[in-house]
């Protein structure tokens, strides 16, 4: 008896704690609400719970249905604030510092996640001098749901650009916030809801995948929990050898601590990949090793160690002591040593790689230095090295979505960040929506050109804001140059956004001038942000402003020449370093394409060859990352690439 007591009062206190009054975290201090339309503002309490909201001296009431839910709608208000939001019922809630301005949905992934934080050398003054409190970003949390749309997020809250706080905005929301902000001097807010190294499906809701059936599938069965679970158990009972020994882990003296004697290492260049160095194919873990002479003057002040990028994982140790270290190939490493690491004279760095897959070691193209008040020390050159750990070759079967051992990851998943990270937010009225990515999608661009007109149709319907404007950005040049005319399925997939455009009230933002051959997230984010601004100010605020670089148009085949014809010309076609049109190429009916002669004629592009006498087709920066692809338009926007052999 004195248990069914104890488990009813149980069932009461947690009937009582699900029914108090709450919104959703989205609807919480500091947000910015979209002006000049309609507002919606909801939660949850007692079912039959009389609920009053009161704004701006004006008070609307509505009645919980018999789930507890509730909502009221509040009439559009112009620009302004801060205002106050009072909710009461049986409980109340204050809501603060309320602004009116504009909101963007932002979505995405790395790129689009990349806070300034991560590029805090390059945006470092833009860090130290931030101070916007009516630029404002709410950061959805990383969250999937295979089984529905979600109601509402945890832990999500709403942060000014000001001081330390815009650390972790998103860098192309905050500039793309910033421009916005500055030239209409309104409040902007950002709701970024973003994903590194996720495909477009996941973000996609069932209903709007309706006409990808291999997709509905994946869904449905995914819905199935004794389906997920059978994966997820598959993978915990595959068996798995005990982790191999390191022997500059494992020994009494470590390879890192400063009394350990070198024996048996072997030069090589940092920055470099070691398999491009003499070792063959090898996947596991190799130390690098170097001393280095650090000049008093470096001596008792803090200093920064700077190893550009690795593959995939390291651990840096400074004359024996580990300061920082990193999981993964993607971040800048940027390491910060204490004041008391560094000694006048001989100082011992070492550094622990871990690599599972492709070339391993260190980044070219990329900053290795110290750096300790003004004075610096390159890392560049020939350290040592020597192999502790070589993995051997794992074996499994792979489930799509899942990984080679099995399993399965949700965020990969149709439906499953749009469910647990978008869903939550529909009802919240906002400008429109910004979105960078593609490169999860660039082993499938022809289905990309389907997915992408599907997400911008999808999300619209679920706000019923009629035709928002979509703004997104075409990816940038990435890999290794190319200087012969090739495929690409990276140039594939920049077509099928370039597509996009077919799709009213949308605006791109070619990018493929600001990229990093060796750095799939670059730095240049400002550029990015001011980009997508740029196609706001034309397609939201409908400005009349150059908005976009040349876009092509069509081509004619005039005799032993093909003459091209762009839109978005602005104030007339130009290059960018003033050298004629680069990275045009030129095929006969057999499409084997050659280098072509390109100048400017008027508003046009004139292509030939020698080599080619009766031209067909054309195009242009068709690669994965094009060397010379300088075409702009005077207002130095750059043209997107193209083919006309589509």
């Amino acid at each position: 008896m004195r248990q069914f007591v104890w488990i009813c009062l149980f069932a009461l206190v947690n009937l009582t704690a699900q029914a108090q009054l709450r919104v959703p975290s989205l609807i919480s201090d500091g947000m910015v609400l979209q002006r000049d339309t309609p507002l919606t503002i909801w939660g949850w309490a007692t079912p039959g719970e009389k609920i009053t909201v009161q704004l701006n001296r004006k008070a609307y009431k509505t009645t919980t249905d018999a789930s507890g839910k509730w909502q009221v709608k509040l009439p559009s208000m112009k620009a302004g604030g801060p205002f106050t939001m009072d909710i009461a019922g049986n409980t109340q809630l204050s809501i603060k510092d309320i602004l009116i301005g504009d909101v963007w949905f932002c979505s995405g992934q790395s790129n689009m996640v990349h806070q300034l934080n991560i590029h805090d050398v390059t945006y470092a003054n833009e860090i130290a001098t931030a101070n916007y409190p009516q630029i404002r970003q709410f950061w959805v949390p990383t969250l999937t749901s295979l089984q529905g749309p979600q109601q509402d997020v945890p832990n999500g809250q709403w942060k000014k650009a000001v001081g330390q706080d815009v650390r972790p905005f998103s860098a192309v929301a905050y500039f793309f916030a910033k421009k916005i902000h500055q030239q209409y001097r309104i409040p902007v807010g950002i709701i970024n809801a973003s994903v590194g190294g996720t495909p477009i499906e996941a973000w996609i809701s069932e209903s709007g995948l309706k006409t990808f059936s291999a997709l509905e599938a994946t869904v449905a069965k995914n819905k199935d929990t004794s389906y997920v679970n059978g994966l997820v158990r598959r993978q915990s009972t595959i068996p798995r050898s005990a982790p191999p020994v390191d022997p500059g882990m494992a020994g009494a003296t470590k390879w890192y601590d400063p009394a350990y004697v070198p024996k048996g290492w072997r030069p090589i260049n940092v920055p470099g990949y070691w398999e491009d160095q003499g070792v063959k194919d090898l996947n596991g873990i190799v130390w690098y090793r170097r001393e280095i002479d650090v000049p008093a003057a470096m001596v008792g002040k803090p200093a920064t160690v700077f190893l550009g990028r690795i593959v995939d994982a390291d651990e840096l140790y400074v004359n024996g002591k580990s300061v920082g270290r990193t999981t993964y190939m993607y971040p800048q490493r940027r390491y910060k040593l204490p004041a008391d690491v560094l000694k006048a004279g001989k100082n011992v760095l070492v550094v622990r790689v871990t690599n599972n897959g492709g070339k391993g070691g260190f980044v070219p193209d990329k900053p290795y230095s110290l750096f300790a008040g003004t004075d610096t020390v390159d890392l560049k050159g020939t350290w040592q090295y020597k192999v502790g750990v070589v993995f051997r070759p794992v074996e499994g079967s792979g489930f799509a979505g899942g990984n080679p051992a099995g399993g399965i990851s949700a965020q990969n998943q149709p439906t499953a960040l749009y469910n647990a990270m978008v869903a939550p937010e529909i009802r919240y009225a906002i400008k429109g929506f910004c979105w960078y990515q593609g490169e999860s999608n660039a082993g499938k661009p022809a289905e990309y050109a389907q997915l992408l007109p599907a997400l911008i149709a999808d999300w619209r319907s679920k706000w019923q804001q009629g035709t928002l404007p979509f703004l997104y950005v075409q990816l940038p040049g990435f890999m290794d140059y190319s200087y012969q005319p090739s495929e690409s399925g990276w140039a594939v997939l920049r077509e099928s956004q370039l597509s996009a455009l077919s799709v009213p009230n949308t605006a791109m933002a070619v990018a493929i001038d600001l990229g990093e051959w060796n750095d799939i997230h670059p730095d240049n984010k400002k550029d990015v942000g001011e980009r997508l601004a740029l196609a706001a100010l034309k397609t939201a605020y409908h400005e009349n402003v150059v908005a976009s670089g040349p876009l092509y148009q069509s081509a004619k085949v005039d005799g032993n020449k093909v003459v091209l014809s762009f839109t978005d010309i602005g104030s007339g076609l130009a290059t960018r370093d003033g050298e004629v049109p680069g990275d045009f190429a030129i095929a006969g009916a057999d499409k084997k394409f050659v280098w072509a002669n390109a100048r400017i004629e008027g508003n046009t592009i004139v292509v030939s060859s020698d080599d080619v006498p009766n031209p067909q087709f054309v195009r242009y920066a068709w690669a994965d990352n094009p060397a010379n692809a300088n075409l702009i338009n005077k207002e130095g926007l750059p043209a997107s690439p193209f083919r006309t052999d589509k």
